[in-house]
């Protein structure tokens, strides 16, 4: 089995957690085995061509392990490994990208089980390491995984000193001031795949949900939303004249979806859209 140095592989300082935290039971990994060298590993290259044979990603020398069919690794390189490819040669927190679905899968059972021990959720340390390994074993060997946001965001503040850069309006649960407040969305990421958004009959409800769906895009997750509140091309406006209609505002968050790069990856967002 070959191993690669990974400079983010240490846990976190121990940090004295609360009373009644839980104890985990090692079931899949070893203990004092690294849970990423329970398979082997091979180098390839990752390759997704159109149906012209053109193309459209590659990335070489990526690792993965023997057992990952091909399908499984272009998906996983070309969705999901965070960085620029144009600086491939340099490490993920130096602007370059991830090539190691060791890196992928560290960074976020490690930022995970962090935030766990942070808060109080193990009984001790080592409960929270049998929880990274466990975790770490499942990811790897293919026994679970998490859904697109948790791949595309979280970690990268914890393991790569992601910030943001400057897109604050996103609200999340500040800890230290026990209050909801305007957070940094890497410090504290989206890792939720679906949201129902409701809308009001206003032109400002309409055009806030417009703005709350790109931001939710950005981020990698979908929406969905009735427009049945809408009044329809047959009723009438109180300053008069004819309303647009739900469908015209339904196209527009369409509009919206397909121009974001969900993630900012090469998928585009998820919509429902409902009428009653």
């Amino acid at each position: 089995m070959t191993t690669t140095t990974d400079k983010h592989t240490s846990p976190a300082s121990p940090i004295k957690s609360t009373k009644g935290g839980l104890s985990i039971k090692r079931i899949f990994s070893t203990q004092g085995e690294n849970a990423l060298d329970s398979v082997d590993w091979e180098r390839r290259d990752a390759v997704i061509k159109n149906p012209q044979g053109e193309s459209v990603f590659e990335q070489k020398d990526v690792e993965f392990p023997t057992d990952w069919s091909l399908l499984a690794t272009n998906v996983v390189a070309s969705k999901y490994f965070y960085g620029d490819q144009t600086n491939a040669y340099l490490d993920p927190d130096e602007g370059g990208r991830e090539y190691s679905l060791r890196q992928l899968i560290h960074r976020v059972t490690r930022t995970i089980t962090d935030w766990g021990h942070k808060q109080g959720y193990f009984s001790t340390q080592q409960d929270a390491e049998c929880f990274y390994d466990e975790l770490t074993w499942l990811c790897v060997n293919q026994h679970g995984s998490f859904n697109s946001p948790v791949w595309f965001n979280v970690g990268l503040h914890d393991c790569y000193g992601v910030k943001d850069s400057g897109d604050r309006t996103i609200w999340g649960w500040d800890p230290t001031k026990q209050d909801i407040a305007d957070v940094d969305p890497y410090e504290y990421p989206q890792g939720s795949a679906c949201f129902i958004i409701s809308v009001e009959d206003s032109i400002d409800d309409i055009w806030k949900l417009m703005s709350e769906s790109a931001r939710l895009f950005k981020f990698g997750s979908g929406v969905g939303a009735d427009w049945s509140t809408l009044r329809s091309t047959h009723e009438k406006l109180s300053g008069g004249g004819i309303p647009s209609g739900p469908v015209s505002f339904m196209r527009v968050q369409d509009a919206t979806g397909g121009t974001i790069k969900s993630g900012g990856k090469t998928r585009r967002a998820a919509i429902m859209q409902t009428l009653k």
